[in-house]
């Protein structure tokens, strides 16, 4: 059996803390180990690293990557889609990756998961997973439901038809029903959240897109290297919409388990633990009078007084202020802030980059302050700004800097500095990440104030 990981989804809903090029599956909400991580760290005790996928795009590779490599996991296979077209294409994408790249056999298991849910425990998951690959051999397309905790209007639906051995044949899907439905659904035992994770042999689900998504599947008829090429062509549909909802080959393994797709504010305050008040907090919280909030400090003190049913999200650049129950419309935040071009819907005061990432401390007129990092063994492009200088103080660990044509090591408590129209680049020769401050002076400090000569990342 194949695991597919898809990494590529934007989903801002968990603004300010994601952002369009650092959604949710990145984050570590409440624990050491980001989602992604956590997604697959379970799956490599089901399968071993040479059979686990993970299908991303060009913005979030270098986070992937970073991702696994803090947790020393050595995954060989990386799959970029060109642009992102949703779950449909990027599934055929891996199929096709799987057929013509790894030479799986046709009849192969693939197990299809989203990177960004919280699932418990994992041992019982498991469990069900094989049970649902056993049943994806007899020629099934597999969805995997999870028992409703309540009515909740931020999933979708399946409703079970009749019973089989050890699962069901599925009725109909539905798309988050309002409360009123979600009641009624949930009181009648028939119906179970969609998780979004599926199991098919790979001729099976070839099958299923050449009946049911014809456009998909002329596609996939083109070498790796073609479709590829010809991925943006692609149409922008789910999986549900393109196969499962029309699929007559349908199985539905229920799961009786925690999970959660965290989609939104509310549902996170959900699953985190609270006190005696119904609070849950994560970071420096004083709380007088405060019941049945969710607060998420970061660097600062936060202090509450007589609220009720709020949430507070605090980040370096933005706070969130609202009351639970009403975190579905952050999406309209983030449209207004896209539409203003303000940077904050997309990135934080932290960026990350292939070789790191630095975080911008202070920013005035023609000057900008930003502490780097820089992981052992990885090194900037050589670059030159034409409108910049730049000193750098090396806080932790040595710097290998280069100069015009001269190099240099630079430690702890020593600086050097960088004049405009210079080429320069910086590495970390060490065994432990470079700490540095950087100190920008000049006329125009854009991002895009950069030249580069040379690039271990592709990025010339």
């Amino acid at each position: 059996m194949k695991v597919i990981v898809l990494a590529g989804g934007s989903g801002t809903r968990l603004w300010p803390l994601s952002r369009e090029f650092y959604p949710k599956q990145f984050l570590k909400i409440n624990s050491n180990e980001s989602l992604l991580q956590r997604t697959v760290l379970n799956f490599l005790t089901l399968v071993p690293p040479q059979d686990l996928i993970i299908v991303t795009n060009k913005n979030y590779v270098f986070h992937v990557k970073s991702d696994l490599k803090e947790k020393k996991i050595d995954l060989s296979h990386i799959i970029l889609e060109p642009v992102s077209k949703n779950t449909a294409p990027a599934i055929a994408l891996a199929a096709k990756y799987c057929l013509e790249k790894l030479n799986c056999d046709p009849e192969e298991v693939i197990l299809v998961s989203p990177s960004d849910h919280i699932i418990k425990p994992k041992e019982k998951f498991i469990t069900y997973i094989n049970q649902g690959r056993k049943i994806a051999q007899k020629g099934y397309v597999v969805t995997f439901g999870v028992k409703p905790a309540k009515p909740e209007t931020g999933y979708g639906y399946i409703k079970l038809r009749e019973k089989q051995d050890n699962f069901y044949t599925a009725e109909a899907f539905i798309e988050k029903p309002d409360f009123e439905k979600a009641k009624r659904m949930v009181k009648s035992g028939n119906y179970y959240w969609n998780a979004g994770i599926f199991a098919f042999c790979l001729d099976t689900v070839l099958a299923e897109f050449n009946r049911h998504a014809p456009s998909i599947y002329r596609l996939l008829e083109n070498n790796f290297e073609d479709l590829i090429h010809h991925f943006k062509e692609m149409p922008n549909i789910s999986i549900d919409y393109a196969v499962m909802e029309k699929s007559d080959k349908l199985a539905v393994v229920p799961m009786n388990i925690s999970w959660s797709d965290i989609g939104c504010w509310d549902a996170l305050y959900e699953i985190l633990e609270k006190d005696k008040h119904g609070n849950a907090k994560i970071g420096d919280i004083l709380d007088i009078d405060t019941k049945n909030s969710l607060i998420l400090g970061n660097k600062r003190l936060t202090a509450t007084i007589g609220l009720e049913d709020a949430l507070i999200i605090e980040t370096d650049d933005a706070i969130l202020i609202a009351r639970r129950g009403e975190t579905q419309k952050v999406r309209q935040i983030v449209k207004q802030l896209k539409k203003a071009n303000r940077k904050e819907y997309a990135q934080h005061t932290t960026i990350y980059r292939p070789w790191g990432s630095f975080t911008i401390l202070e920013e005035g007129d023609r000057y900008k302050i930003k502490k780097l990092i820089v992981y052992p063994g990885e090194k900037l492009s050589l670059q030159m700004h034409h409108h910049r200088s730049e000193h750098w103080i090396v806080v932790r660990g040595t710097a290998k800097v280069q100069i015009g044509d001269k190099e240099q090591y630079v430690c702890e408590n020593e600086s050097v500095y960088i004049p405009k129209t210079t080429l320069h680049r910086l590495e970390n020769p060490g065994k432990i990440n470079l700490e540095l401050i950087e100190v920008q002076n000049g006329e125009y400090i854009g991002e895009d104030d950069i030249e580069r000569f040379e690039d271990v990342y592709g990025r010339l």
